[in-house]
């Protein structure tokens, strides 16, 4: 790639999945003349407010702030329009309105941890674990009215291997993202950017991930289950109930053998094994309500379990 100019750029983020994108652009031959999140909520018990994840690191880097209340303010509309930015960037932020995403020069393009079109929404990660992927990654795109279909610039492909969970993609596509992100930026310096539209027909839906998708079915094969709870481990955690109280399951392995579905069916000195509509799980990691998460070997000496117990 021949040597490119250094942009001028807005960057658009809120949680820390932005982050490492920020901190990417920042030590490149790139200017960020501001960034912009979402206001300061209230957060804990003393219900103080805290800023996102993006403001903290904007401080601690010394950049500008920018914290709208609403995009389509012509306080803000102006803002943007005076610095007269190369780009926008943007990284897991709120739905651009065209007044903005139209003022840079080279366009506003956003990162997105799928290979697009699959998985356009809120939530690529979480869906691409439920549904078993082997593969994903992420996508950057010129963003347009419609939400996650602009054309793309750039994609990146990583494979999602059997231990992968929900915290160990997150920071993997994290990863992957912040490189793509400044790649990005310096093809469109360059001026050699070949872009591709996006093939509507295999489009798949990324919806917010609710309650109802954490919860666990033994009614369902083992290889379901064992998605599910990688899907939402570490944190929040898929769940399950054991006389009326939450149980989250962290970690487990899916078996071929059967067993009644939701008894468990095995003890052993670092597992236990419980039925599924098709096959049986190995359960390794455990959260019970109210407490730390902990190995297998320790939920069994602090809560024991006898064969034949039902979870559900």
């Amino acid at each position: 790639m021949p040597e490119v100019t250094s942009l001028d750029i807005v960057f658009m983020g809120t949680p820390d999945f932005a982050v490492p994108a920020l901190e990417a652009i920042h030590h490149s031959h790139h200017h960020i003349q501001l960034v912009v999140t979402v206001p300061d909520k209230p957060h804990g018990r003393g219900q103080r407010l805290r800023g996102s994840a993006v403001k903290q690191k904007a401080q601690e880097l010394s950049l500008p702030i920018s914290q709208p209340a609403s995009l389509k303010a012509q306080t803000f509309v102006d803002q943007i329009t005076e610095l007269k930015p190369d780009v926008i960037v943007v990284v897991a932020f709120r739905i651009l309105p065209e007044s903005i995403f139209s003022i840079p020069r080279l366009g506003t393009f956003n990162l997105h941890a799928s290979l697009l079109p699959k998985y356009r929404g809120a939530a690529p990660i979480h869906w691409a674990l439920l549904n078993g992927d082997h593969e994903t990654g992420v996508t950057t795109f010129f963003l347009q009215k419609t939400v996650d279909t602009g054309n793309i610039i750039q994609q990146r492909v990583m494979p999602i291997s059997l231990d992968d969970n929900l915290g160990t993609l997150y920071d993997a596509l994290c990863s992957l993202g912040s490189e793509t992100v400044v790649q990005t930026l310096d093809l469109l310096a360059s001026g050699q950017v070949d872009v591709s539209s996006q093939d509507d027909s295999q489009a798949s839906p990324a919806p917010k991930v609710s309650a109802a998708d954490q919860r666990i079915d033994f009614k369902e094969s083992a290889i379901q289950c064992a998605n599910r709870i990688r899907a939402f481990a570490p944190k929040p955690g898929a769940f399950c109930e054991r006389d009326g109280q939450r149980l989250k399951i962290l970690k487990s392995v899916p078996l071929e053998q059967d067993g009644r579905i939701g008894e468990v069916t095995e003890l052993a000195n670092d597992h236990f094994i419980v039925g599924c509509g098709t096959g049986s799980l190995a359960i390794y990691a455990l959260q019970p309500e109210s407490k730390k998460a902990m190995d297998a070997a320790a939920y069994l000496r602090g809560y024991p379990l006898s064969l034949g117990t039902t979870l559900g």
